[in-house]
């Protein structure tokens, strides 16, 4: 009998044609920001339908960088979701601010009006909206709970690059859109991120506070004809992003369209193989919209016979590979010290119980997702049968 091969939880593709275009760049003796960085931001900015882009070194970075850009006083309250990545929330502190977490939806992982207003506590002063792995959060909605402009806000789109709200795509909607670039993203370059905004003074200002506060990038002040001489002028980081990113990225951006699509299918895929499987709840779709498929994140409810922990163990075990989106930020050690008294994140506590991000990529087959639906389905209807003849098949 064939074994079966293993069903990584990634995959990450750099097609042919964006290696040729990395090894050209590499050949043209400039390969950190330049012309290429130029192009893509021009490029990604239509995409998205935002009037400026900003590329920068991931979307860490490109958080910390908007905040600054945002002009806040020193030591601001800013509000985002406990269930996010921790680098948001570190971006929030090294911009100089303090970080301000709120509960999310049960359904869709995100904060609501509800658990804004509840987080509010003496108001706060900017807002880092997530879009949980695909899925579009109401920004509006959101910013009018934080009693916030939308010129406040900053929305982490490091899953939602495609995601729509309404008829918009996520990118041009608040004060500034940070994107991913990561190896598992949905446009995979291996690190980067992006900055768009239709505000030219959050453009400006994000170019410099991204090398160093100076005023003028090294391949501007080498080029023929310009001076040597720069200004710093902010409190910069290092955190740019290389010709050599952008030259795959450029490549990547125009398969993306495609990639979304075929990512759409697998989510269906999923939602058919998964739909009569007891105990197992698929995720939600946007009512309005289009959701980009980062992630695709069930939940493991307690019909389904075991936990989750010992699901991911057992679909570990046949070699499905799995991960979990996110441990909630109030539960970090190190991010407790900004926690309330008295702070609520009962409905984060219970999703992530709960919550298993299952294997997705646009290159993951029908094939791989039907035996990972029949692996789970089994799994649970053994643990069923089990509760009353207790001969395990499956050790976890």
């Amino acid at each position: 009998m064939e074994t079966e091969q293993p069903i990584p939880f990634a995959r990450t593709v750099i097609t042919a044609r964006a290696r040729q275009a990395a090894s050209r760049v590499m050949a043209s003796g400039w390969v950190t920001t330049g012309p290429e960085v130029v192009a893509f931001e021009k490029d990604f900015a239509q995409w998205v339908g935002a009037q400026h882009a900003v590329g920068v070194a991931s979307c860490t970075a490109a958080i910390e960088i908007s905040l600054r850009a945002l002009e806040l006083a020193p030591g601001s309250r800013v509000l985002t979701s406990t269930i996010t990545f921790c680098g948001a929330i570190h971006a929030i502190i090294h911009a100089g601010h303090i970080p301000v977490l709120a509960d999310v939806d049960p359904v869709t992982l995100m904060p609501n009006a509800d658990t804004i207003a509840a987080a509010l506590g003496q108001g706060v002063d900017a807002m880092v909206v997530t879009h949980y792995g695909g899925h579009g959060a109401p920004v509006m909605e959101l910013a009018a709970a934080a009693r916030l402009p939308l010129s406040r806000v900053v929305e982490d789109a490091a899953h939602a690059l495609g995601t729509t709200i309404g008829a918009r795509r996520v990118g041009s909607i608040s004060g500034a859109t940070c994107f991913s670039f990561y190896a598992t993203k949905n446009l995979p370059i291996g690190e980067g991120g992006m900055i768009t905004t239709d505000d030219a003074r959050i453009a400006s200002l994000s170019r410099t506070l991204r090398i160093h506060g100076m005023s003028g990038d090294a391949w501007k002040r080498y080029m023929p004809g310009a001076s040597w001489r720069y200004d710093v002028t902010e409190d910069g980081i290092k955190a740019n992003m290389t010709d050599v990113q952008a030259a795959i990225g450029r490549v990547h951006l125009k398969s993306l369209a495609s990639w979304q699509r075929r990512r759409e299918e697998l989510a269906a895929h999923y939602d058919t193989g998964l739909s009569f499987v007891r105990g197992i709840v698929p995720p939600p779709h946007p009512a309005e919209g289009r959701h980009a498929w980062h992630l695709y994140v069930i939940k493991v409810k307690p019909e389904f016979g075991v936990t989750r922990d010992k699901l991911i163990s057992a679909l570990t075990a046949q070699g499905i590979h799995c991960s979990v989106h996110f441990i909630p930020n109030h539960l970090q050690p190190y991010f407790r010290r900004f926690i309330a008294r008295g702070s609520d994140f009962s409905a984060a506590d219970a999703a992530f119980r709960e919550i298993v991000s299952l294997p997705f990529y646009h290159s993951l087959t029908t094939r791989e997702i039907d035996r990972v639906c029949a692996a789970i389905a089994e799994i649970g209807a053994f643990s069923r049968v089990t509760t009353t003849t207790p001969t395990p098949a499956f050790r976890w």
